[in-house]
């Protein structure tokens, strides 16, 4: 079966186009809740006349409620999404897990996907989200082909994959970036595109043209997947997405013809559709680097200045798709006409709807009687509707007359029938929104955590600090056998990002750090919850997971998790009003992550396209020198390995509270010290300056806490 097209509809004339030009399926923003606020998207009143238009002529429509919410805004989301699925919605995309079960809830027949903001990019991702509804999963742009083939095999949920469009340095969901530097949140739908300004990656030992020198180490080329679609059909990929809610409509319409064409004839793209592809939006040319497996130094690259548009390909399109005449629906009428009976009409389309309309009753003829050639005509000229007669069959008795505007009312009335039919919703029921969460694990005061990268970066901790709870890395935890001191909890802090590939691998070092008295994981993805299943675990949450309300504190408390660590994102009075249905952490301390990346930025900016070499102990490959990130402003960004060669950029500036009496009264249960630079002694000053409230010794930031995010 060909993968549905589904292609941006940033604006109604986009939604146009890309019907015109072939889409199966449009996805589209309204209000403030998607992940596109930028776009002239779609007011509440232009939605059903908008899924009218694409129902009618057999197009698919989904709506974008794609970003974190806060508590109060959950009812607004809950209130859009209602007046959606009564104009006929076919499904929303959702990322926040409090919106996820709250929608499965209230609107149980609503079809939900997954967004790609959820960061899935495992089998065992996909299934936790198929299990609390989502029928569709919209991967990680990072996944290659093979793990894609296998997340379609499993077969938990339909598998959606981006074809076609802008890739971002971060995976989708885990960038902080823009909100950290600029209040501006990839998470809420305000990405300012840090990505795509000038760095210079200063790393020890590299060349000037590898490192040490400005460029664009966080720009990636578009990705393109146009010759790859025979291979996503034979895997089973349900659908291919264009990005482009902030293109042009005449860019869908080129991008999505041609794909059109492509998907219809079953090959790859000629040198003049490549070139057209190009021409009408890319980044120094394409790249599928993530699609094969192999990121590196092919993927990067930048617009360049001053690029001009495709003014006569666009024109040709724009004129192309203007009149609506490229996307018909054919039907099939049928006639009769006999003495004494009301005329009737039939019209069928290829879909299968049926409908019946009837007419006057004909007079006998004063002069020429009517023929069933005459009435055949009549009922071809549907010009100006959605519809092209195909064939037109009529049965007129001898000696009766019809007046033409009988005959042209009958079939506008055959057409407006075929079309209510066609958009006729389904029976979908809407149920009272289940109660808000209790608020039943706030705390008096917190107790301290602390997470590390390594045992001796914490080996001086003062004993007054007593944390509640150690957060180590997985491989960390295995570079021993013995047996971990007592006094706080030993957790193992996940890999923020792996493959399933990696997971025999990880098991195998959860057993081994078990043995060594670890009885907790520290999980940021839901694909975790599989990762350590049936292993006894304790399992608590990480800051990856995004929770930014009390019904998804409510939705992980059912996922078996024990506590949750909340979005650095929160400003204090959110985190204060937030019901805690589970006990909540929150980072008080440390540099923050602005972005991991599947690129490796330690060892060469992204050139290398290596992996590491000992799936154990992945933190001895060797992209482990200390390296950073410069602006044009002068801030350094620390660079850290991750596993699997993955990178980590961390915030220029750490977090300092110690100074501010509000955390402690947000009814906050832990408050994490998180290290990642710092050396043994200067995390033991930072726990002595915490528990002696000191101000901060040096530069410092408060992070999102007061300012909070657009």
């Amino acid at each position: 079966m060909k993968p549905e097209l589904l292609c941006p509809a940033g604006s109604p004339e986009a939604l146009r186009f890309a019907v015109q030009s072939g889409a199966d399926a449009v996805y589209l923003g309204c209000g403030d809740f998607n992940a596109r606020r930028s776009a002239q998207n779609f007011s509440p009143e232009d939605l059903a006349p908008s899924v009218r238009y694409c129902h009618e002529r057999g197009v698919r429509v989904y709506l974008t409620l794609n970003t974190l919410l806060t508590d109060r805004e959950l009812p607004q989301a809950l209130s859009l999404a209602r007046e959606a699925c009564r104009a006929g919605v076919d499904a929303v995309l959702v990322q926040d897990w409090g919106l996820l079960a709250l929608l499965g809830a209230a609107l149980p027949d609503l079809p939900l996907h997954a967004s790609t903001q959820m960061s899935i990019f495992t089998p065992g991702g996909a299934a936790a989200v198929a299990e609390d509804g989502c029928r569709r999963v919209v991967l990680a742009r990072e996944c290659s082909a093979s793990q894609t083939a296998a997340l379609c095999r499993q077969g938990a949920a339909e598998v959606e994959v981006f074809a076609h469009g802008a890739l971002c340095m971060c995976y989708s969901g885990q960038c902080a970036m823009s909100a950290l530097l600029g209040g501006r949140s990839g998470n809420r739908g305000r990405c300012a595109q840090p990505c795509r300004l000038p760095y210079t990656l200063l790393a020890e030992g590299l060349p000037p043209a590898r490192g040490n020198a400005p460029g664009y180490p966080l720009s990636l080329k578009d990705n393109c997947l146009s010759g790859d679609l025979a291979a996503m059909e034979d895997m089973g990929v349900a659908c291919l997405k264009i990005e482009g809610r902030m293109k042009r409509p005449e860019y869908v319409a080129v991008v999505g013809g041609i794909y059109r064409r492509l998907l219809d004839e079953g090959r790859g793209p000629t040198a003049e559709e490549q070139r057209q592809l190009e021409a009408a939006f890319s980044r120094s040319g394409f790249t599928r680097g993530y699609w094969a497996g192999r990121p590196g130094r092919d993927m990067f690259g930048t617009r360049p200045q001053g690029a001009a548009e495709p003014e006569e390909l666009f024109a040709r399109v724009r004129a192309a798709c203007q009149g609506d005449a490229l996307r018909q629906v054919e039907v099939d009428f049928s006639c009769r006409i006999a003495p004494g009976e009301a005329a009737s009409l039939t019209a069928r389309d290829g879909a299968g709807h049926c409908v019946q309309v009837l007419g006057p009753v004909p007079q006998a003829a004063r002069t020429r009687p009517l023929t069933e050639e005459e009435v055949a005509a009549r009922l071809k000229k549907t010009g100006g509707t959605a519809y092209v007669c195909r064939r037109a069959e009529a049965e007129v008795a001898p000696g009766l007359a019809l007046p033409a505007s009988a005959l042209n009312a009958l079939r506008r009335s055959a057409l407006e029938a075929l079309g209510q039919a066609r958009c006729a919703l389904p029976p979908r029921r809407e149920l009272p929104p289940p109660p808000a969460p209790e608020d039943r694990f706030a705390a008096p005061a917190p107790a301290y955590t602390v997470s590390a990268r390594s045992m001796e970066q914490i080996a001086r901790l003062p004993r007054q600090l007593s944390p509640a709870r150690v957060y180590l890395p997985l491989e960390e935890l295995c570079r021993d056998g013995e047996t971990l001191p007592e006094g706080p909890e030993w957790c193992a802090l996940l890999p923020r990002v792996w493959r399933e590939e990696d997971e025999a691998a990880l098991r195998r070092m959860l057993r081994q750090a078990q043995g060594r008295g670890v009885t907790a994981v520290l999980a940021g993805n839901i694909g975790h919850t599989a990762l350590v299943k049936d292993m006894d675990f304790t399992l608590y949450g990480d800051y990856g997971l995004n929770v930014f309300n009390g019904r998804a504190l409510a939705y992980l408390a059912k996922k078996g998790f024990s506590s949750a660590c909340l979005s650095f994102e929160l400003r204090f009075s959110q985190i204060r009003d937030l019901p805690k249905a589970l006990p909540a952490e929150a980072i008080v301390y440390g540099r923050l992550p602005l972005m991991i990346t599947e690129n490796c930025l330690l060892h060469c900016g992204g050139l290398c396209g290596k992996k590491g070499t000992d799936p154990l102990l992945p933190s001895a490959a060797p992209c482990s020198r200390p390296s950073a990130l410069k602006d044009r402003t002068g801030a350094a960004f620390p660079l850290l390995f991750q596993w699997g060669h993955r990178t980590e950029i961390q915030n220029s500036l750490p977090l300092w509270l110690a100074d501010q009496a509000a955390w402690r009264s947000l009814g906050l249960a832990f408050a994490r010290l998180r290290f990642t630079t710092e050396s043994a002694q200067e995390a033991e000053a930072v726990c002595r300056g915490y528990l002696a409230r000191q101000a901060a010794p040096g530069p410092f930031t408060r992070g999102l806490y007061h300012r909070g995010v657009e």
